[in-house]
C-alpha cells in the first residue's frame, strides 16, 4: 500500500489558472492539472492507493465553501480529506466541530499564505482547539518558494508550539516538507527526536540524502510519505523512497503504516 500524505486539488473551473499562477509565483513546474480526474489518474499510474487532500483557505470567507465541497469527496476513489481554516475565522470552534463531524481527517494550515506566524496566540487557539477533537495539523513548514523573503514557520516556531501545548498536540501536529522546506539541517538539530511527524513532500528530490539523516535521526515511525501533487512527480517520489537506504521496515512505515496509525486504522484500509 502507497499513502500519499499531502496533495491539492481545486475546482475544475479554476484549476488551470491557480496552478499556472502558483507555477510562476514560484518559479516551478507543475506535474499535475490539479483536478480530482488528474489526482485519480495520477494514483492509478504511480499505483497510490490513498491520497490525502490538504486544502488552503486564504481568506475565512472560503472555508465554508472549502469544506462542504470536502465533505463531499471525502473517502470516494482513494480520496481521503483535510479541512480547511483561516485564523480570521471567527466560529473557530464550531467550524472544528463540522470536520469532525464530516470524518475529515484533520486540518491544514498555511502560514505563508495565510499571513500568520505558526506560533501567534491565532494558531495555537486553533491547534489547541483541533487536539482536542483529535483532530491532526499538517502545516506548511519552512521555506515557500513562492513567497521566499520571510518564513512564517521555522524550527524555533515549532518549538514555541510544542511549549505552548505540550502533551496536547503530541503526535497530532504534520510539518510538511520534512520538518521545514529548505532548512534541513536546522530541523536535524531543533527538531528530530521531537513527538511531530514529518512529509516527505516536495523535498524529497531537492536533497534526497538529507532526507535520508533526518529520516535515520527523527525515526520512520514519524514520517509519512507525501507529494504535494501537483508539484511534484509522483511516480519518481515513490521510486526515490524505495532506493533509499533504509530498512524494508522504515519503508513500510513511511509509505503508509504511519498513515494508518495517525488515522486511527491500523490494520485495515482508510
Amino acid at each position: 500500500m502507497v499513502i500519499d500524505f499531502h496533495t491539492h486539488i481545486f475546482p475544475d473551473k479554476i484549476a488551470a489558472q491557480s496552478v499556472q499562477f502558483l507555477a510562476e509565483k514560484g518559479n516551478t513546474k507543475p506535474y499535475g492539472k490539479a483536478t480530482l480526474d488528474d489526482i485519480k489518474q495520477t494514483m492509478k499510474k504511480s499505483e497510490i492507493d490513498y491520497s490525502v487532500i490538504l486544502p488552503v483557505a486564504t481568506s475565512s470567507k472560503q472555508v465554508n465553501s472549502i469544506n462542504r465541497m470536502a465533505a463531499e469527496i471525502n473517502g470516494t476513489d482513494g480520496i481521503i480529506y483535510a479541512g480547511a481554516i483561516h485564523p480570521e475565522c471567527e466560529n473557530i470552534e464550531e467550524i472544528l466541530d463540522e470536520i469532525k463531524a464530516s470524518g475529515l481527517i484533520g486540518i491544514k494550515i498555511h502560514p505563508d499564505y495565510q499571513g500568520y506566524n505558526f506560533d501567534s496566540p491565532d494558531y495555537i487557539r486553533i491547534m489547541s482547539e483541533a487536539a482536542k477533537r483529535s483532530l491532526i495539523t499538517v502545516t506548511h513548514a519552512g521555506v515557500d518558494i513562492g513567497y521566499p523573503d520571510h518564513v512564517h514557520c521555522t524550527p524555533d516556531m515549532v518549538l514555541n508550539v510544542l511549549n505552548e501545548l505540550a502533551g496536547l498536540i503530541d503526535d497530532k501536529l504534520v510539518l510538511a516538507h520534512m520538518g521545514g522546506c529548505d532548512m534541513p539541517d536546522e530541523v536535524l538539530e531543533k527538531l528530530t527526536g521531537k513527538p511531530v511527524y514529518f512529509d516527505t513532500s516536495f523535498v524529497l528530490d531537492r536533497y534526497n540524502e538529507k532526507c535520508v539523516e533526518i529520516i535515520k535521526k527523527h525515526g520512520s515511525d514519524r514520517v509519512l510519505f507525501a507529494t504535494d501533487y501537483p508539484w511534484s512527480d509522483t511516480k519518481k517520489f515513490v521510486e526515490i523512497i524505495n532506493q533509499m537506504d533504509i530498512s524494508d521496515k522504515d519503508k513500510e512505515n513511511i509509505l503508509y503504516k504511519n498513515a494508518l496509525k495517525l488515522s486511527k486504522r491500523e490494520g485495515e484500509k482508510i
